[in-house]
């Protein structure tokens, strides 16, 4: 079922009503949805209060007039799921319909999705560990934007990411000596209640794609 990332900029004026809208997002169609927070940096305090996201499942579009009609800029990717492992609120809301896209055969620009509901007494630990990540995904070959996102409007428990190709995000994942650490530390150390990997092939990119953050060298 197709899935979309809808990311908007507001006006500082209006944080407040983005902040309420974010807590009662109103209804909608979609299958699933979340609306998130979003934070340029790796802790609770790199809040980026003037931006924010939705992650939407659904096999109709979703129009969030409420929003666009809030942002001064917004953008949209459509994606397809690859892989997707874990759960998000108890639901697993990314199905894969071509089970050969669990494979790594996919060429292609493809976005990452990573969401967390870390266990509060082993946060702290966390976002110390992941402090260094964040310098290497910052230089990574093939890297076009990330962001950091979350369910509340301080801090954020997950990122998006998308890449030139596939290729690109494999090598990050496994060959990066500091994100390679905290993988293999998450089974013993126990930091999340609930996780959930997902990539997704980029179908279209519309909108302003400097509200994703896009990185200028690889425009």
């Amino acid at each position: 079922m197709p899935v979309t990332v809808h990311v908007w900029r507001v006006p500082r004026r209006r944080v407040g009503v983005a902040m309420f809208r974010l807590a009662f997002p109103g209804p909608h169609r979609a299958r699933f949805a979340k609306f998130l927070g979003t934070a340029d940096g790796v802790g609770p305090t790199d809040a980026d209060l003037t931006r924010y996201a939705a992650v939407t499942v659904s096999d109709r579009p979703v129009v969030l007039h409420h929003w666009d009609t809030l942002a001064v800029k917004k953008a949209r990717i459509d994606i397809t799921p690859l892989s997707s492992r874990g759960s998000w609120s108890g639901r697993e809301p990314f199905a894969v319909t071509n089970r050969e896209s669990e494979g790594r055969k996919f060429e292609g620009m493809v976005l990452a999705l990573t969401r967390a509901r870390l266990r509060p007494t082993r946060a702290p630990a966390f976002w110390k560990a992941i402090a260094p990540v964040a310098q290497e995904v910052d230089q990574a070959p093939g890297l076009l934007a990330h962001f950091g996102i979350g369910e509340a409007p301080l801090g954020f428990q997950g990122t998006i990411s998308v890449w030139r190709e596939a290729a690109d995000l494999a090598r990050f994942a496994y060959r990066q000596p500091e994100h390679r650490a905290v993988i293999a530390r998450t089974p013993t150390d126990g930091w999340y209640a609930e996780e959930l990997f997902a990539r997704f092939a980029v179908d279209d990119i519309s909108g302003d794609r400097e509200v994703l953050g896009w990185t200028a060298r690889e425009a």
